[in-house]
């Protein structure tokens, strides 16, 4: 199920954008200033994000800035402000999206099936989990957007545990599925490579 995060001191609104996504299939987070919001997004991996504006302690636009720096998850903007400034200084800052209120939630969410069709076009199936990024096809692993190089059995390794970060796994299970059938090495191995990861 993918995850939005909504993001607006307007509990009205954000029970709003919520009953919308949920008929989508959203799983939905929400917070109600940019401060909450950060910390959420660098502890759990989200799909989109549903951003306000103005907001106190701290509004959208800062908490763009900030998020932009650890990671590139889709933010479209929610906002009163409909001056051109306003809308180009978001893009610049890395919105994907703009949304002017009043709004019709059919076509934000409209918008936010587009902005994650086209983002998920260009960012060849990254997984994202806090700070960490894994692009598959790119074969590429990110810790706060700078690239590492695991050893390729690292890298099965850790792609297996994404792919499954629901479900636990046992030593046996890893080795199977990592290492394969045929391998005669002892589970002391999944340690050694889960400490290497770490």
């Amino acid at each position: 199920m993918r995850k939005m995060l909504i993001v607006d001191d307007d509990l009205h609104l954000r029970a709003l954008v919520k009953t919308y996504a949920e008929m989508d299939d959203f799983h939905c987070h929400e917070a109600e200033n940019g401060i909450q919001a950060l910390e959420m997004a660098a502890k759990y991996a989200f799909d989109i994000i549903v951003l306000d504006v103005m907001m106190p302690e701290m509004d959208g636009f800062e908490m763009l800035g900030k998020l932009r720096e650890f990671s590139q998850t889709p933010v479209i903007l929610l906002t009163a402000r409909k001056e051109e400034y306003d809308k180009l200084f978001g893009f610049n800052l890395g919105a994907d999206d703009y949304v002017p209120k009043p709004f019709s939630p059919k076509e934000l969410m409209a918008r936010i099936k587009a902005v994650l069709k086209r983002t998920k076009q260009n960012e060849t199936m990254a997984m994202r989990f806090g700070q960490l990024e894994i692009l598959e096809t790119a074969h590429t692993v990110l810790v706060r957007k700078e690239e590492i190089t695991p050893s390729p059995k690292e890298y099965d390794l850790l792609l297996y545990l994404a792919k499954n970060n629901h479900i636990t796994l046992n030593r046996e299970q890893l080795l199977k599925n990592v290492w394969g059938y045929d391998y005669y090495g002892g589970l002391r191995t999944v340690d050694t490579h889960i400490q290497s990861l770490r």
